[in-house]
């Protein structure tokens, strides 16, 4: 069975729904290479069918959308010192990401389950996004010595009061509550309406506003599901002012030990200390310096900044150790290059955004 499976659903007015399915079951459908060159040009080709009204991107299985990229290739690259890979993948990986936040055409996400990391890139690519009760996303790059990439320097700008960065220093995790409140989801469903969903778009008429048409079954069903949320706890908007007063500092420094002082028992709040503690002190002083540095960039910029942080990371050891550590060895004790985040050196920290091209390979996005 291909990894990533291709359906034309019929439309009662004889249009159709191009459907994408990650099929990856195993592996949580984490993204790899040969995903993304599968896709990429069924999107491309859909884009130019006139028949084709809306796409559905969803995954196999209900565990999880996609748990994030293709981390277990990546550090094998690391480990033969192989640039080329690392290179090719976040290069087409971003592309795809750009094509999906481009695209033309209406297209739903069921983030249903898992979305992490590079299920976040796709996700949040879409012009209608999803998610249900048992939707678990995150960016916890910092445990692995990376930072939020595919286009979190994006969307994590993108939330209310300082929600964004803190996410991105904690990894913490988000319900479908707080995707609704932070902008990461536009409709909350039950998890067994994927399929009536399906059915309720076959049967529009399409018209000239694929969209809109969209946007009306979803809201309806929405409706349907409002039951399900309505008890539903949102931690993040909970912890809206703790959130606001550990950022409101001008160092990561601050932001840590302000962190680190909270006296509390709230596992949320336990949670993102231990995280802050145990993760890469290098990721924290790179997160908070990626989001600075794109606050005010376009899209494109993002995407081609994001490209030379991610292949320089891949030369460096820090994500080697992380991923060795955490997902390979497993012993959870990553030697990590800077022990604090005050012992960072600022030299290496900024040539970690010096590209080592002379012709950006996202040039022409």
């Amino acid at each position: 069975m291909s990894c990533v499976l291709f359906t034309e659903h019929a439309t009662r007015d004889g249009q159709i729904i191009g459907e994408i399915r990650l099929n990856a079951e195993k592996s949580l459908n984490a993204l790899t290479l040969e995903m993304i060159d599968l896709i990429q040009p069924k999107l491309d080709a859909w884009r130019d069918d006139s028949n084709v009204v809306a796409v559905l991107l969803d995954s196999a299985g209900d565990k999880a959308f996609c748990a994030g990229g293709d981390i277990v290739n990546l550090y094998k690259s690391m480990v033969a010192n192989d640039t080329d890979f690392p290179e090719q993948f976040f290069t087409r990986e971003y592309r795809l990401d750009y094509a999906l936040h481009t695209y033309p055409k209406p297209i739903i996400c069921w983030g249903s389950g898992i979305v992490m990391g590079g299920g976040m890139g796709l996700m949040n690519g879409c012009s209608h996004r999803v998610v249900t009760e048992t939707s678990h996303l995150a960016m916890p790059e910092v445990t692995i010595g990376l930072y939020p990439d595919v286009g979190g320097s994006w969307f994590l700008n993108r939330m209310p009061g300082g929600t964004g960065l803190f996410l991105g220093l904690t990894g913490n995790p988000i319900n479908a509550a707080d995707a609704l409140y932070l902008g990461l989801a536009d409709r909350a469903l039950k998890s067994d309406m994927r399929e009536g969903m399906l059915r309720r778009l076959q049967s529009e008429h399409w018209g000239d506003d694929a969209g809109g048409v969209v946007s009306r079954v979803l809201r309806e069903l929405e409706d349907e599901s409002r039951a399900t949320f309505d008890e539903m706890a949102a931690p993040i908007r909970a912890h809206e002012a703790l959130i606001r007063e550990v950022t409101d500092h001008d160092s990561v420094e601050e932001m840590v030990e302000a962190l680190q002082a909270v006296e509390s028992e709230d596992k949320w709040v336990k949670r993102a200390q231990k995280a802050i503690t145990h993760g890469s002190p290098l990721s924290l002083k790179m997160i908070h310096e990626q989001l600075r540095r794109c606050r005010h960039m376009s899209l494109r910029e993002v995407f081609q900044n994001e490209l030379v942080l991610s292949v320089q990371c891949c030369r460096h050891r820090e994500l080697q150790e992380g991923v060795r550590a955490l997902l390979i060895d497993k012993d959870g004790k990553p030697q990590w290059t800077f022990p604090a985040v005050d012992e960072v050196e600022t030299e290496f920290l900024n040539g970690l955004f010096e590209s080592p091209w002379e012709a950006h390979p996202l040039a022409d996005l």
